[in-house]
């Protein structure tokens, strides 16, 4: 799976995208995650199953899909996104992947 995290800048969800990595690991399953920013998004989104939004840009939630229809677009969890919380992220990609 292809999972593809937006900021303002592709900074900030940097420590995240890591912590998502390492479950992945842990629990075998087979993930690209990445973390890019918004304005980047259209260069990487190629086979992408998931685009996550974080919450400082939440606003252009909309924006993003009606620019990608055909991938599914989530925001994070504010509390999940300040706390770094990588696994509780990725168990729901993981879900929204699986019920697309």
């Amino acid at each position: 799976m292809k999972i593809l995290l937006a900021c303002a800048g592709g900074m900030s969800t940097g420590m995240l995208v890591q912590k998502m990595k390492s479950y992945a690991e842990k629990n075998q399953l087979i993930a690209e995650i990445a973390a890019y920013g918004l304005s980047d998004l259209e260069e990487y989104v190629a086979g992408c199953d998931l685009i996550l939004l974080g919450p400082q840009v939440s606003y252009q939630e909309d924006e993003v899909r009606q620019k990608f229809p055909q991938i599914p677009v989530a925001i994070i969890d504010m509390f999940d996104y300040s706390m770094m919380n990588g696994a509780k992220v990725m168990e729901e990609a993981v879900t929204t992947i699986t019920m697309k």
